[in-house]
């Protein structure tokens, strides 16, 4: 399927869950070892991201031939630093963590990192395998980019994140800077209670990050990126092997990503703002296609949660619209959680909350949202989790 055209990431989340992760000690404007001096690294690097953006907003066919330059530029790295830093992650297969760097001198690391990255001798080292429990009982697959890894992706995240937020939809509201959940949600209220909307695709793709063609992905950032250094360390990224550390101090490497050609790693820096990228393509099929004029429907997507917006009578197509687009693309639906959705008689949960009609004071019915029982439940667990130790502690 072509990806041409243009129709609006949210910088951080490293951890790879699709919840949305504040920013509010990414906008700190004290980087940990870095004078203050003027300008900072945050006002150089911001004047830098609105020459981008500015350029990919008023010439949508443009394709940017010098970035790897950018990325490296001495602003550009501190600034990738303090960002993952605020983020707080967890140390990746070396077993590196931010305390040793800055313990043994921060600004000696950022400058063997930059010379790495201007003679371009950077490689990537392997993601360490960590697993997460879902809310089903099952468990996630993230995978852990070093400190060094996830600085360097950052440094291009921050180079590319204002190219590629002018061409995404403004309704794929997942990592993007000035977007969060809670407008997703405003969103389908918006959908629901002034347009109409009475028939819901509650939709779920199996395994999303890790099934995105790798080839189909490189064309979509090729698209705006001529940069040969560039494409080649995402592909350095995509293909990274895994690294599993088993009882008794083994390890397992293993490289299905590179042997399969698919997949973003969930835990990456980069992965948000590539499977945003790969989403749009749906987003461009459904909307220059022409479905969503023809069956008045509208798409609300997060990361890889999405709704389809329906009026009634116009629900089962829309799935099945979707279901055939879903599979050109290389993408598989999750049937078992997929169902179309009845307004009003029927809710649905998107996000952590429950979307549908409620009741009020006297009741007196309107359309509204509740966190969902799985949210609640998983808060309880936490508060459980928290003070069950403290009643039964041995000692004080």
């Amino acid at each position: 399927m072509a990806d041409g055209g243009v129709v609006v990431m949210k910088l951080g989340n490293a951890g790879g869950a699709k919840a949305p992760c504040s920013d509010a000690n990414v906008q700190s404007r004290k980087s940990p070892g870095i004078g203050a001096s003027l300008p900072t690294p945050l006002d150089s690097v911001r004047t830098l991201q609105s020459r981008l953006r500015a350029k990919a907003k008023s010439e949508a066919a443009y394709r940017f031939y010098s970035l790897w330059d950018k990325v490296c530029r001495e602003d550009v790295l501190p600034e990738a630093y303090r960002r993952c830093r605020a983020n707080r992650g967890a140390p990746g297969a070396d077993g590196e963590t931010f305390a040793h760097i800055e313990d043994h001198g921060l600004g000696p690391w950022l400058q063997r990192l930059r010379q790495e990255l201007g003679t371009k001798q950077y490689r990537c080292a392997p993601l360490l395998r960590v697993w997460i429990p879902k809310a089903n009982g099952g468990q996630r697959p993230l995978g852990i980019p070093t400190i060094r890894d996830r600085v360097a992706q950052m440094a291009v995240l921050l180079v590319l994140g204002p190219i590629f937020d002018e061409d995404l939809f403004p309704w794929q509201y997942g990592f993007r800077e000035g977007m969060d959940a809670k407008m997703a949600l405003r969103r389908i209220h918006f959908g629901i209670a002034d347009r109409g909307a009475r028939e819901v695709v509650d939709a779920d793709l199996a395994d999303y990050f890790n099934t995105i063609p790798h080839g189909d992905l490189l064309r979509c950032v090729a698209r705006r990126v001529a940069d040969g250094t560039v494409l080649a360390v995402i592909r350095q990224w995509l293909d990274a092997p895994v690294v599993e550390r088993v009882d008794g101090g083994g390890e397992i490497r293993t490289t299905t990503a590179r042997d399969a050609n698919r997949g973003t790693p969930q835990g990456g820096v980069i992965s948000p703002l590539l499977a945003n990228l790969y989403f749009r393509r749906f987003m461009l099929a459904w909307y220059h296609g022409g479905h969503a004029r023809r069956l008045q429907a509208e798409v609300v997507n997060y990361a890889d949660d999405f709704v389809i917006l329906c009026r009634e009578g116009t629900g089962a197509e829309a799935m099945a619209t979707m279901r055939r687009l879903m599979s050109k693309l290389g993408l598989t639906v999750n049937e078992k959680k997929t169902r179309l959705v009845t307004l009003p008689e029927e809710r649905f949960d998107f996000l952590g909350y429950t979307v549908g009609w409620f009741y009020g004071y006297r009741g007196r019915p309107y359309w509204g949202t509740a966190p969902s029982m799985k949210s609640i439940k998983r808060v309880r667990e936490r508060i459980h989790d928290e003070t069950t130790t403290r009643w039964h502690a041995t000692t004080p």
